[in-house]
């Protein structure tokens, strides 16, 4: 008899989970997902469109709180946990409602999911959120493209629009970030990388994306696949490079997924360590050697510049940051923050007097955030409300830490000033002649 399965997702790795699993699968039912950590996923359906013959009708998507009730529902035998930045403890405290209310919890590995290129394939992953895989990934490509090589880039998925529309996305300039009817989120992943010269993909089916990147018409010697959270790669690695940060020393021990891409790492980079208490470098340099003793560590630095230091010197200033990195990421520091106390602000405005609509959502689910505007935008709500919560803000001027320019997506009406950060290793060894090594040895 066929089992009948829900996937706990975010709308990422579950639905990966699915399309490499049990899309076909005849020996199981997937009744429905449930989403967390992202707004407005719940309430939609997986389309038929992408969800195969199986599924003429879609698979509905029904809020985490849903779990127990749904499982009773729907006979449920097994329930697939599918998503990634979450400490140990809240795993199993799923685990146990699940099995509470009489189904299997499961969690699926690399044997079942990860995709095989035809292509070298290099992994950038981490034991967090914010750690900066995505400095990293740019290193790299800037390394592979230095060398004469064509390098395409994958990225996590973050399908939060239409996702038959979102199957397949390639973005190669900047005017495709419009095309696809980016979100704040997605702009901050891509849009460094067509900056730079490189074509990105991402989406929803990522062996049909691994196909057209292959292919891609600019030409690919490599894969690059870009992470997100710290869920380990859709793609099977050749070469697997973890990002670890001393801001949150422990993380690397204590949330899923993270330790296993320390566990699979080829070469750990422990960045921020020009921000880091010398004794959390040293607790994940610790943890590191016990993990994986064989893996490589490439000690790193993400320096930070900005445009106008004079918007910031004395200046009460309202800092934005990059979303994700403040919410489920859990970081009470970034890029914008350094900025704040390296140019010496006078104070840095509380903007939870000011926030407005779906923003106070947010300050209300992570109470945590404090006395940063996380940069929100899932959506045109998110966005307008993102706009309207910067533009009350009593302040003097604002620093945006976030990724990209949000002067393009939101109309600030006050001074305001961007950070700009890079990855930038420390002695040796570098990743300089480590991707040498990795090139010599696929003879590329």
């Amino acid at each position: 008899m066929k089992k009948n399965v829900i996937i706990i997702g975010a709308a990422g790795r579950d639905f990966h989970n699915f399309n490499t699993y049990y899309r076909d699968n005849e020996l199981f039912n997937v009744v429905a997902f449930t989403a967390a950590q992202i707004p407005d996923i719940y309430g939609r359906k997986y389309p038929a469109e992408l969800a195969g013959k199986l599924y003429p009708d879609g698979i509905p998507i029904y809020a985490e709180s849903e779990l127990t009730g749904l499982i009773r529902k729907f006979n449920v035998d097994i329930c697939n946990f599918a998503y990634s930045d979450v400490p140990y403890q809240r795993v199993m405290n799923i685990s146990s409602l699940v099995n509470a209310a009489g189904a299997d919890f499961l969690l699926l590995g690399p044997k079942d999911t990860m995709v095989k290129s035809v292509k070298p394939v290099i992994a950038i992953g981490a034991t967090r959120t914010g750690c900066g895989k995505s400095q990293t990934s740019r290193r790299v490509i800037e390394i592979l493209m230095a060398k004469g090589l064509k390098v395409v880039a994958v990225r996590h998925p973050m399908p939060y629009g239409n996702l038959v529309e979102q199957k397949v996305q390639r973005f190669a300039t900047i005017a495709d970030l419009a095309k696809h009817k980016c979100t704040i989120e997605e702009m901050e992943e891509y849009e460094p990388h067509v900056e730079r010269g490189n074509v990105i993909y991402a989406g929803v089916d990522y062996e049909a994306i691994l196909r057209e990147a292959e292919k891609d018409p600019d030409g690919c010697d490599i894969i690059l696949w870009d992470g997100g959270n710290n869920d380990f790669p859709f793609y099977k690695p050749d070469l697997m490079i973890t990002v670890a940060d001393p801001h949150r020393p422990g993380a690397e021990v204590n949330y899923y997924p993270g330790e296993m891409n320390i566990r699979i790492a080829d070469i750990v980079v422990i960045n921020k360590i020009d921000t880091a208490y010398p004794e959390h470098i040293t607790m994940v340099r610790d943890n590191i050697a016990r993990l994986n003793p064989t893996a490589i560590v490439v000690d790193g630095a993400s320096p930070i510049m900005v445009d106008d230091p004079s918007l910031i010197r004395g200046k009460k200033v309202l800092v934005i940051e990059d979303g994700p990195t403040l919410t489920h990421g859990e970081m009470k520091i970034g890029a914008g923050t350094v900025a704040a106390l390296k140019y010496g602000a006078a104070e840095i405005v509380d903007p939870r007097p000011f926030v407005v609509g779906k923003l106070a959502e947010t300050f209300r689910i992570y109470p945590n955030i404090g006395r940063l505007l996380p940069a929100m935008g899932y959506g045109d709500q998110q966005i307008k409300d993102l706009e309207e919560t910067i533009n009350n803000t009593i302040c003097d001027s604002i620093i945006i830490g976030t990724p990209i320019d949000l002067n393009r997506v939101v109309k600030i009406t006050k001074p305001n000033t961007r950070v700009y950060y890079d990855l930038q290793e420390i002695g040796k060894p570098d990743l300089d002649e480590l991707l040498d090594e990795f090139l010599k040895k696929y003879k590329i």
